[in-house]
């Protein structure tokens, strides 16, 4: 499903931020993608998706070599996947329902159908009824929810998440960790950055370690939960 080969990315001005990375990650597995901040894991995620190329090395995700990847075919390998970052990225001029509709409406769905597919994703993080509200009226764990909404929207078969509970208690952690585990248990392939200690004791699920932009370790949490 995934698949790093010797990867290395270094960014203008010299900074390394990945160094000969190898890993695979099988079709429907969770990981943990952990390490402190700086090591690289928004590095790793960004290459995944797209939105960075590897300088050397070969990313593979679902058969299709990110390195050699057209510009044109970027936005059909981002349908299979779910994006969730750390600042968000949400439109504060938009209510709630139109932040979530926008990935179908760039992928050409009808009206309908749109609609159908909002609704579900809401009802999955319990933002349903909050559909006509703006974001800026939403807490921050609230908030967090509507970003994985417009994340799945569009049924992804893969997701992506950066530190999806960085800036939340942890109770509100717990609950958007519980959202992710329902995904996983679909069959949906997950790589989640973290810090969180808590999280890696408490969820079953590999973990790849970052250090100083070079892997240093693959372990299995605890599967408690």
């Amino acid at each position: 499903m995934i698949s790093f080969n010797q990867v290395n990315k270094r960014y203008p001005g010299g900074y390394q931020a990945l160094k000969n990375v190898s890993f695979n990650i099988a079709e429907g597995e969770m990981v943990f993608l952990t390490g402190h901040s700086g090591a690289g894991k928004s590095t790793l995620l960004k290459l995944i998706a797209a939105i960075e190329r590897p300088n050397s090395g070969s990313v593979v995700v679902k058969g299709q070599n990110i390195a050699a990847l057209k510009g044109s075919a970027i936005p059909y390998l981002r349908r299979n996947l779910g994006l969730i970052f750390q600042d968000h990225k949400l439109l504060f001029d938009r209510s709630v329902f139109d932040n979530v509709v926008l990935p179908l409406e760039i992928c050409g769905f009808d009206h309908r159908e749109s609609s159908k597919r909002v609704r579900a994703a809401l009802d999955k993080v319990g933002l349903l009824q909050r559909e006509k509200s703006s974001p800026i009226a939403l807490s921050g764990g609230e908030q967090q929810r509507l970003c994985i909404a417009r994340a799945i929207v569009n049924r992804p078969s893969i997701l992506l998440a950066d530190e999806p509970t960085g800036n939340l208690d942890a109770d509100y952690a717990s609950d958007i960790m519980g959202i992710f585990k329902s995904f996983h248990q679909v069959g949906v392939t997950l790589l989640i950055a973290t810090h969180d200690e808590n999280i890696l004791r408490q969820f079953e699920g590999r973990a790849l370690a970052l250090k100083q932009g070079e892997l240093h370790a693959s372990s299995t949490g605890s599967g408690q939960a």
